[in-house]
């Protein structure tokens, strides 16, 4: 597709306001449409980024190549719809869907009419993520915290898929199988939806995974670490920061436990295990917003008509697999726990 793509955004709230930003920003993207159901902020919006205020996705069909959406979550495919049926290629926010089935009719309809369909999780293009993918991990075992005070901006759902769903898709794309059984817990503290959540989770390819999200926390904190057999990654989202630490190519525990006649490895407790590895940071470059990065490589997918980075069956297997862990957190939360929070 040549030329200025025309963009619009449906739903201008506390995310869609900065795709607004940055669709104003960008050379060949002409921000046409501000939408959304409150005209006074569309139109605020107009005035600060460009575009004309509407109301209603209708009046737009026609006037635009692509869109984001970042409408609630039970609002996506109903506005995502006729954008798709028309053929324009769509950004919708994480996550997907508010369901499994509602993700998967999403992912069909994209898929009758040719269009482009990206999912905004925007953590893919988080500069350390993009570091981890440079050197092709392999994991064996990933553990990931995600914690932050309560924003009261998402009351409507669960931390699951408020918060939970973004170090899914991580994982889903580290590992890369969709084969798996869930084990989870979680509490309902301040609302009908679960608060705090731990869920481990186990790969058909044997990788182990254990997830924790809370949003009543006093602090933020959003860090992955990564075990392969050769190697460990610490990486902290935040402050687009990690290590990668790996076994000296030298090191051979067994030999050197029979060189020096020990009967076993607990003999080597005097030994010096930081000399036994090596210790480098990870190389991070933070240079580009992670949001502008997920925006700049969709308006590329729809400009050549390919698969975005995050596609809408990525969206739809993080849907399913942070159902998967809710309904294991409601079979495993006692009964009085869950009546005390409604």
């Amino acid at each position: 597709m040549a030329g200025k793509l025309r963009a619009a955004v449906i739903g201008v709230g506390h995310m869609g306001r900065h795709h607004a930003r940055i669709y104003s920003e960008i050379p060949d993207v002409d921000l046409v449409a501000v939408v959304d159901e409150d005209l006074d902020r569309a139109k605020e919006m107009a005035a600060q980024h460009g575009g004309t205020a509407y109301a209603d996705v209708s009046e737009v069909i026609g006037k635009i190549d692509v869109a984001s959406v970042a409408v609630p979550t039970v609002y996506h495919h109903t506005v995502a719809r006729p954008l798709i049926e028309a053929r324009i290629g769509v950004l919708i926010e994480k996550p997907l869907a508010q369901d499994s089935a509602t993700a998967g009719e999403i992912v069909r309809w994209a898929r009758d009419a040719k269009c482009v369909v990206a999912v905004g999780h925007s953590e893919r293009f988080n500069p350390v993520v993009l570091a981890m993918n440079r050197i092709n991990v392999v994991p064996r075992f990933i553990e990931t915290h995600r914690i932050s005070p309560f924003t009261f901006r998402s009351a409507d759902i669960g931390v699951v898929h408020d918060m939970m769903i973004h170090d899914i898709d991580i994982v889903l794309h580290l590992v890369k199988d969709r084969k798996y059984t869930v084990n989870a817990s979680g509490f309902p503290v301040l609302g009908p939806h679960e608060d705090v959540a731990n869920a481990r989770v186990t790969f058909s390819n044997g990788c182990v995974v254990n997830l924790t999200a809370s949003r009543l926390a006093l602090k933020t904190e959003r860090k992955i670490r990564v075990f392969e057999p050769d190697a460990y990654l610490s990486m902290d989202y935040g402050r687009k920061t990690g290590i990668v630490i790996t076994k000296d190519s030298n090191l051979d525990l067994l030999k050197l436990a029979r060189e020096r006649n020990f009967k076993d490895l607990s003999q080597m407790a005097n030994f010096d295990f930081g000399s036994m590895v090596n210790i480098e940071p990870l190389e991070v470059d933070d240079s580009v917003e992670p949001l502008r990065a997920e925006i700049d490589s969709f308006l590329n997918a729809v400009r050549t008509d390919s698969a975005p980075a995050v596609t809408g069956e990525d969206g739809a297997a993080a849907v399913e697999l942070a159902e998967r862990i809710v309904e294991s957190i409601k079979k495993n939360t006692p009964a009085s726990a869950l009546r005390d929070a409604k």
